[in-house]
């Protein structure tokens, strides 16, 4: 009598759909109603419908999973400010981005948090930094000065000042209902001659 030929069951997933996608979505949604300190694996994992240890798999530890947060956030910046035609609309775009991704903006610059040499990190925030910098060199040396490093200092401390300031709630007043990304260019035209251009 031969074995049956019956085709062996495929073995359930330990998850539905794509489960480091919903623990960094859901850690994402942790993050920007209670910052980064109120992470945990173990209520992400809860909150997924997985074991505990789901989540460790992906990303190891809480680190890992700040680090990917961080690399994809860096990922997005880099997609957002490339291409802006001028440095005021890289730091308009800039602005932007911190505004539709506040979970990602605050972990992002946060160094304690993450694994430093990770590569995806290194690599996105690479990707980012190239970005910024195009943005800087497409203005005239007359415009921005002779030290493009310096230059870049000064627009993204500006940008990114500006976008802290506002997610912080502290700019409530100042902007009141005025467009965010348009206070923000007014703000260059008044501080930056080449934004006038």
């Amino acid at each position: 009598m031969s074995p049956s030929k019956s085709t062996p069951a495929p073995q359930r997933p330990y998850h539905h759909g794509d489960l480091r996608r919903a623990v960094l979505t859901a850690a994402l949604d942790v993050i920007a109603a209670d910052g980064p300190s109120a992470l945990s694996l173990r209520d992400l994992a809860r909150r997924a419908g997985v074991s505990h240890a789901a989540p460790a798999h992906h990303f190891k530890d809480r680190t890992g999973l700040l680090t990917a947060i961080a690399a994809e956030g860096y990922g997005l910046l880099a997609e957002t400010v490339r291409d802006a035609p001028d440095l005021r609309e890289a730091g308009v775009r800039y602005v932007r981005f911190a505004r539709e991704h506040p979970a990602h903006f605050q972990v992002m610059f946060t160094p304690g948090l993450l694994r430093a040499d990770d590569l995806e990190l290194t690599t996105a925030r690479a990707l980012a930094g190239d970005a910024l910098r195009a943005a800087v060199a497409s203005v005239a040396p007359e415009d921005r000065g002779p030290d493009a490093r310096l230059a870049g200092i000064a627009a993204w401390s500006l940008a990114h000042g500006f976008a802290t300031l506002l997610l912080g709630h502290n700019l409530d007043g100042p902007v009141g209902d005025q467009d965010p990304e348009e206070v923000f260019r007014a703000v260059t035209a008044m501080l930056f001659h080449s934004a006038d251009r």
